[in-house]
């Protein structure tokens, strides 16, 4: 036990030295540690690949997916995109609204309109993946990330 401990130490060590190293900002924003941000720089590779911020969510699979029949206006999740981008932003988003940050005062302007716990879930994590998507562009031109 003591053994894989020591491994896991290791590892976490090096991956936050490699998230450091990489000059990233994504560890400023509540809810983002190193190994998050390390699955997001991964998974979503050079973010100037994507033309916008709609791109980027769609690819996270956070932009949501109209569903409505007759007088009904309903969205779902988009099941397509990285699920491994989709658990970042997840884990993002629980940890803002379990904190009082802006994120979770957007979540809670959402049920009060009406939004059931799941829908206003999926308006956080679409907002996120935009904060994301400029904290990367941003750290493009101020640091180490690749530029595309």
């Amino acid at each position: 036990m003591l053994r894989l401990d020591r491994r896991i130490a290791e590892a976490t060590a090096t991956l936050s030295a490699a998230v450091a190293a990489s000059g990233t900002t994504l560890t400023d924003l509540h809810g983002i540690g190193d190994v998050t941000a390390a699955k997001i720089l991964v998974r979503a590779e050079a973010v100037n690949r994507f033309r916008s911020q709609a791109a980027f969510a769609s690819y996270c699979g956070v932009a949501p997916i109209e569903v409505s029949s007759d007088d009904i206006q309903r969205h779902r999740l988009s099941r397509a995109g990285d699920r491994q981008l989709n658990d970042a932003l997840h884990v993002m988003a629980m940890a803002q609204i379990k904190r009082a940050t802006p994120g979770r005062n957007y979540y809670q302007h959402k049920q009060a309109a009406g939004k059931t716990h799941k829908e206003a879930m999926r308006c956080l994590k679409r907002r996120l993946s935009d904060v994301v998507y400029r904290t990367m562009i941003k750290d493009t031109e101020t640091s180490l990330l690749p530029a595309g």
